[in-house]
C-alpha cells in the first residue's frame, strides 16, 4: 500500500568511535523508499540510537543492512558501556507511524529476525507485539544478563532461549552476541539530567518513579514488591561521566499515560527532596508531534496555541537544549518526514 510507513530504531553498541558509527549508518543510505533521520551517539553508554522511517520492505531492508555491518565492524567480547546490552545491535524495534497495523510490524520483525539468522547465522529474539509467548514481551526480559551471561544461558538450555538461529556458543555469537527484533508502539527514550556525579540521587529518583518500583527482601527470605509512582516506565540511575553529572534513564512506554512533562516533574520532585538539582533533560532518538504539544501545553500559558510555540514551550519547559541543541525540525518524528518528503 503506497502510504503505509514505518519507522524502525535499530540501537548499536557502539558510541566512541565514529568511524565505525559512520559505517554504520551509511550502510542504509542507498535503500530507495527508507531515510536515515537520526544518529544519535552517547559515549559513557558506549551506544548509539539509530531513526530509519519509511515503506516498510525498504525500512526492513534498511535494518538488515545495519545489523549486517554491525555484525562486520563490531566486537562485543571488547565491548563495555553503561547501558544494558545483549549484541552488537542490541534491539531492533519497528513501530507503525500510518497505514499500517502492529500486526504487519510483527510480521516484519519476525521476517527480519529469520533472515538475520538464515543469512548472517545469528541468534535472534522476538520482543514486544512480535513475542513468542507472554513471558517474552518486555525486552528487560530478554536481556537479563545482557552478553556477558549470554553463553551460560545458552549452554545451561535458558532462560528464553533465542527464537531463531543458533543456540550454541560460538565464534559468531561470541562477536556479535544476540539481537532481540520486535513491534511496539511509539516509545520514548528519555533522560532526565540530575546534577550529581555519583549517581546516588538519581538512582533512588530511578527506583522510585519506575512502574516495577521496588523489590523488599526480609531476612528469612520473605520478598514483596512496592509498585513504582509512574505507569509504563522503565527507569534507573546512571551517572553521565562526560557532562560531569548523573541521569535518570527512562523509557516511557506509553506517552499518553505518562508523558515527558509527568515524568520530567517526578524526578525533580525527588531529586529536590534530597537537595539535588535536575539540570533539564534529553530525548533520544525521535519523539511523536503529539508528545511535545502535550509537553508544551504544560509549561506554557494559556494564549499559546500554535503548535510551533508549544513546542517551543516544551523545550524550555523540559531543558532539552541543556546538553546539546535540540532541533525539532530534526527531532520530531512528523516533522523530520515531511522536511526528507516522505508523508
Amino acid at each position: 500500500m503506497p502510504n503505509q510507513l514505518v519507522e524502525c530504531v535499530p540501537n548499536i553498541s557502539e558510541g566512541r568511535d565514529q568511524s565505525i558509527i559512520d559505517a554504520i549508518s551509511n550502510a542504509c543510505n542507498d535503500i530507495a523508499g527508507a531515510k536515515l533521520l537520526g544518529v544519535e551517539p552517547d559515549a559513557d553508554y558506549n551506544r548509539t540510537v539509530l531513526t530509519i522511517a519509511g515503506k516498510p520492505d525498504a525500512v526492513s531492508d534498511a535494518a538488515f543492512a545495519i545489523i549486517k555491518k554491525s555484525f562486520e565492524l563490531i566486537d562485543m567480547s571488547k565491548h563495555s558501556g553503561e547501558h544494558p546490552r545483549m549484541g552488537a545491535v542490541d534491539v531492533c524495534p519497528f513501530i507503525p507511524l500510518s497505514g499500517i497495523s502492529m500486526d504487519e510490524c510483527a510480521d516484519l520483525s519476525k521476517s527480519l529476525a529469520k533472515r538475520v539468522s538464515n543469512e548472517l547465522g545469528l541468534p535472534t529474539f522476538l520482543y514486544g507485539s512480535a513475542a513468542s509467548s507472554s513471558d517474552r514481551e518486555l525486552l528487560s526480559d530478554l536481556r537479563k544478563g545482557e552478553y556477558e551471561g549470554l553463553r551460560e544461558r545458552l549452554e545451561n538450555g535458558g532462560p528464553h532461549l533465542p527464537d531463531y538461529g543458533p543456540r550454541d556458543w560460538n565464534p559468531k555469537t561470541e562477536k556479535f552476541g544476540a539481537v532481540v527484533i520486535g513491534s511496539r508502539g511509539i516509545l520514548v527514550a528519555y533522560n532526565v539530567n540530575v546534577d550529581e556525579k555519583d549517581a546516588r540521587t538519581a538512582k533512588i529518583a530511578g527506583s522510585l518513579i519506575r512502574s516495577s518500583g521496588r523489590l523488599l527482601k526480609s531476612k528469612d527470605g520473605k520478598r514483596a514488591r512496592i509498585p513504582g509512582m509512574l505507569e509504563m516506565v522503565q527507569g534507573m540511575g546512571l551517572t553521565l561521566e562526560s557532562h560531569g553529572i548523573s541521569q535518570v534513564s527512562m523509557n516511557l512506554r506509553d506517552v499518553e499515560v505518562t508523558p515527558m512533562h509527568i515524568a520530567f516533574e517526578a524526578v525533580k520532585m525527588i531529586v529536590n527532596d534530597h537537595g539535588v538539582e535536575t539540570r533539564g533533560s534529553e530525548l533520544v532518538g525521535l519523539v511523536p508531534l503529539s508528545a511535545m504539544l502535550a509537553a508544551g501545553r504544560w509549561y506554557a500559558d494559556e494564549s499559546t496555541t500554535t503548535d510551533k510555540d508549544l513546542v517551543t514551550a516544551a523545550i524550555d519547559g523540559l531543558g532539552l537544549s541543556s546538553l546539546s541543541d535540540f532541533m525539532p525540525n530534526e527531532r520530531i518524528i512528523e516533522w523530520a518526514l515531511a522536511s526528507e518528503g516522505i508523508e
